[in-house]
């Protein structure tokens, strides 16, 4: 059965064309024996994702998904010490490199129009969001038994992408009592 996960699905959307021309370009790859920019790109975006707080993390967590490393371009799941030593190695701009192309392929630029819509009402939108706090520092912002959060609810202004309304409540709601 296969099982392809949304890290999987998110990896596939990058253009490795673009990656594997900056990686001949700056030479990265050049004596490497096994673990590729390709694959630190893979651990470094997994450590992102997953919220990683150590590169054992990092390891573990992609060890774990061994059956589905191959969907993302990635041989084996790297050593801790492995990533260690290339996170000091590495040529960075390599990275750097990579995501100005793909925000430039994307169309992410600032000077491109926004969308108009044809709603002669003010839009606003929502967005609410718990915001994880350490409960010994902060112990009035209890969320459980031993995490502390708040609750942060904006409102935000399409035309002027200024808040219009923010409330910040403590992290419980009436499902998680």
């Amino acid at each position: 059965m296969l099982n392809i996960t949304l890290f999987s699905q998110i990896i596939s959307k990058l253009d490795r064309g673009i990656f594997n021309r900056l990686v001949d370009q700056r030479k990265t790859d050049k004596h490497q024996k096994g673990f590729t920019s390709w694959t630190h790109l893979v651990s470094m975006l997994f450590c992102q994702f997953a919220k990683s707080q150590s590169v054992r993390d990092i390891s573990n967590g992609l060890r774990s998904a061994t059956g589905n490393l191959n969907h993302m371009g990635v041989e084996r799941a790297p050593s801790k010490s492995t990533i260690s030593y290339q996170n000091k190695r590495r040529d960075w701009e390599l990275f750097r490199d990579y995501y100005y192309s793909l925000l430039e392929s994307l169309g992410q630029q600032a000077h491109l129009r926004r969308v108009k819509f044809k709603i002669k009402s003010k839009i606003f939108l929502l967005d609410s969001t718990t915001v994880s706090l350490c409960l010994s520092l902060f112990d009035w912002a209890k969320y459980k038994t031993a995490k502390g959060a708040i609750k942060m609810h904006t409102l935000l202004d399409y035309d002027g992408n200024l808040p219009a309304y923010v409330n910040i409540t403590n992290g419980k709601t009436a499902d998680n009592k």
